[in-house]
């Protein structure tokens, strides 16, 4: 046999190689959107440090899915410089800060317990064993030995981290320390789930990310959908972002700029649902985006048309969700006169129109006529108002996630 065909064969025989017992079948069981951390001279703060350097963070999030193990991505996603991770732990929460300590597991990198997340990138853990179940509240901890900068979160995280000094990563309690409700770092937490059908992704703004809902209740809609879904074997993760638009950069890159990252890229991912467009169309003329021209039909249409294109090209089915009602948004806030307008709010009901009639998705939600008040169309039902008239609270939640069709959600899935 002559020397090239050889190491020709052996490269294809590496090629066809079975792929390890690691590979699994992965599943997305929750995740936050990554986010840039903003300037100061923003309308909201940050509400974050600058920099982490001997410190632990602790983030407890409740998975959609369950599965026999566990991994997590860490983003550096907006990051202009690297992100070192000292040690990471994972386990279940028993409540608050508190862990049960014979689920404890050490997170490793490569197989090392260190991990460097580059600038403009994620970093994957290794799986470890254990068997979580839908519903299941887990603790991810992290020590970060040296400075490192904040410059990727997920800025409204519905839940109560904590900030300690000092290596507490695998501590039952922790000490008492500075506690945010933003996400750091922590972007995805993965299941093996091999008995899996599909994931739905939620792509939306701050309706989905939440912030009408009660803190640390997980209440927002997604939430409840995934728990209604988990017993079908279907994943859903919420990448909402609070103040995120279709075609616009600000509180998050537009929804076209993170389509692949966000949706397309998720592990089994069979449908997108896509509810955006409510800050495309207000934000302009007020404190947020003083001097930006007002939104259009034909701008937000294509804007949709070319997310409902680039998911089918993926094999993904798109569900489109109506724009609900948002008349007297924001009372009491500097927004309050701007926010809303007769003008804005008929291009929202074109839109919708649109939505229902045009043939770009392959599914619906109309989350317009589900929590519009029948006496004012215009306006949320009190019922399902959070009380700042533009956030569902958690009652208008779980309307949205009960009035979600299972049986259809991943078409042609019984």
């Amino acid at each position: 046999m002559n020397a090239p065909f050889a190491a020709g064969l052996a490269a294809a025989m590496l090629l066809a190689s079975p792929l390890p017992a690691s590979a699994g079948d992965w599943v997305p069981a929750w995740m936050a959107s990554p986010q840039p951390v903003w300037s100061a001279d923003f309308l909201f703060p940050t509400d974050v440090p600058a920099t982490l350097g001997d410190r632990t963070v602790r983030q407890v999030a409740r998975i959609g899915i369950g599965g026999t193990k566990v991994r997590i991505r860490l983003s550096n996603d907006h990051g202009r410089n690297a992100v070192r991770i000292a040690a990471a732990h994972l386990a279940r929460s028993t409540g608050g800060m508190t862990i049960n300590p014979a689920s404890d597991r050490a997170l490793t990198f490569g197989g090392e317990a260190k991990g460097t997340i580059l600038p403009g990138a994620s970093l994957l853990s290794d799986p470890v064993d254990i068997t979580v179940a839908a519903g299941e509240d887990i603790a991810v901890s992290l020590h970060f030995a040296e400075a490192v900068p904040v410059e990727t979160f997920h800025w409204d995280g519905k839940a109560t981290s904590r900030l300690v000094q000092g290596l507490h990563v695998s501590d039952t309690d922790l000490p008492l320390g500075e506690t945010i409700t933003q996400r750091l770092f922590l972007s995805d937490i993965l299941v093996d789930a091999p008995e899996a059908k599909g994931t739905v992704v939620v792509l939306g703004d701050s309706i989905t990310d939440g912030a009408g809902a009660t803190l640390g209740a997980d209440t927002r809609w997604p939430d409840f959908l995934a728990a209604r879904a988990a017993p079908r074997g279907i994943a859903v993760v919420n990448a909402g972002i609070s103040g995120a638009r279709l075609l616009s950069d600000r509180m998050g890159t537009n929804a076209l700029a993170r389509l692949d990252r966000d949706a397309l890229a998720q592990p089994k991912i069979a449908t997108l649902i896509l509810m955006l467009g409510i800050n495309d169309i207000a934000w302009p003329g007020t404190p947020f985006a003083p001097g930006e021209p007002p939104m259009t039909f034909e701008r937000l249409t294509s804007g949709y048309r070319q997310i409902a294109a680039r998911a089918r090209a993926n094999g993904v089915r798109i569900v489109g969700a109506t724009l609900t009602p948002f008349a007297g948004a924001l009372p009491g806030t500097p927004l309050e006169a701007t926010y809303h307008s007769t003008a804005k709010d008929a291009l929202r009901q074109r839109i919708n129109d649109w939505i229902r009639t045009s043939g770009t998705f392959d599914a619906v939600a109309d989350f317009d006529r589900l929590l519009a008040d029948p006496a004012e169309p215009a306006r949320l039902l009190p019922a399902y108002d959070s009380g700042d008239r533009l956030h569902p609270g958690d009652a208008g939640n779980q309307a949205m996630a009960d009035a979600i069709d299972l049986d259809t959600i991943l078409g042609d899935t019984p």
